[in-house]
């Protein structure tokens, strides 16, 4: 099987620094898979370790290449692994070092030493090839395209939150952020029986797009605090502290607020009396875990329509652009680097 010693790459250097390079692929080990890229989505972390050489708390300190929502092809496999060539993929990058209690136990998104690709200083997946563990590559169905493919991950992300939001049948939910996970946020609702799924956002081309995927109704919050109250489950997309204390006064007694948006480091103003008085709980969402079947499982059959979230693709030449698209135009969902195109 073909197996290069060295791939091109989307390469950070810092903030605004994008450059294309060679760089060496390291050898296959018996349970590795090596995967030719199709189509690698943009998220908000690549965007701002674009923009400001780091995302959260975790910064850029040495060069790094982005991109960790793939999908791809099969081209070379190590010699334990059962995978012919030419195999139809989706790569979960982050997958735990699988060996510690906490990944033993089932969450190993939560690996006190796990790694995530494209989350510096690990390399990501802006390239043509990307060397993956076995266990991190899931095969696809012929009803899901490659450069569709590279949204389950962002789709496992929603399947994780709206597990983690204990969404039932019948619920009144509610949507905070109408972004690429706050609108596949509430198509999983939908798909799990939600009976109502509100979206609110300030943005009102992200809102027409997220009542044309279904959502029941959405809000502009703009300028007024969303005037709701009943809600079941608030799932918080947005990363605004100031959603998540308008979207907890919406929830009924003993309801469910759920954090998915990347959350600042020290919040103030949390209600912490009126979530005690009316017993609601509060509840975190980071990555996922075991979520990638379900998430491949509910885009191949429709139940989640991945096709209308993306709305832009660029060659690799391009990342920088792709990078920089979802701010110049915010009518942008969900766009994609597709390694094997050329710049024209």
């Amino acid at each position: 099987m073909f197996a290069p010693d060295s791939t091109r790459a989307a390469v950070l250097h810092g903030p605004g620094d994008l450059r294309i390079e060679d760089i060496p692929l390291r050898a296959l080990g018996p349970d590795d898979v090596l995967v030719t890229v199709d189509a690698v989505g943009v998220c908000g972390s690549d965007m701002h370790y674009f923009a400001d050489g780091r995302n959260g708390q975790n910064v850029l300190r040495q060069p790094t290449v982005l991109g960790h929502e793939t999908a791809g092809t099969v081209t070379a496999t190590g010699s334990g692994v059962a995978l012919e060539a030419g195999t139809r993929v989706a790569v979960e990058p982050a997958v735990g070092c699988g060996t510690c209690p906490t990944c033993r136990s089932g969450r190993y998104n939560l690996c006190p030493v796990g790694v995530c690709l494209g989350s510096p200083p690990t390399d990501g997946t802006f390239a043509e090839y990307v060397i993956a563990p076995r266990r991190a590559v899931h095969p696809l169905p012929d009803a899901i395209p490659l450069e569709v493919g590279a949204l389950i991950e962002p789709l496992a992300v929603a399947v994780w939150a709206v597990r983690r939001a204990e969404v039932e049948l019948g619920d009144r939910v509610l949507v905070t952020g109408a972004g690429p996970i706050g609108i596949l946020v509430m198509q999983v609702a939908r798909a799990a029986g939600a009976a109502e799924v509100i979206v609110t956002d300030v943005n009102d081309a992200r809102l027409a797009q997220a009542r044309a995927l279904g959502a029941s109704a959405v809000l502009n919050t703009a300028d007024r605090a969303p005037e709701l109250t009943g809600v079941d489950r608030l799932l918080e997309c947005s990363a605004h502290p100031a959603a998540l204390w308008q979207g907890l006064h919406t929830l009924r007694p003993a309801g469910r607020a759920t954090v998915v948006g990347q959350a600042a480091p020290s919040v103030d103003g949390l209600p912490l009396a009126h979530l005690q008085r009316w017993e609601i709980e509060l509840a975190t969402a980071f990555r996922y875990a075991h979520a990638f079947p379900t998430a491949i499982a509910m885009a191949a059959d429709g139940r989640v329509d991945l096709a209308r979230v993306l709305t832009g693709r660029f060659p690799l030449d391009d990342a920088a652009d792709a990078l920089r698209a979802p701010v110049k135009d915010p009518s942008h969902l969900k766009v994609v680097v597709r390694p094997g195109d050329r710049a024209v």
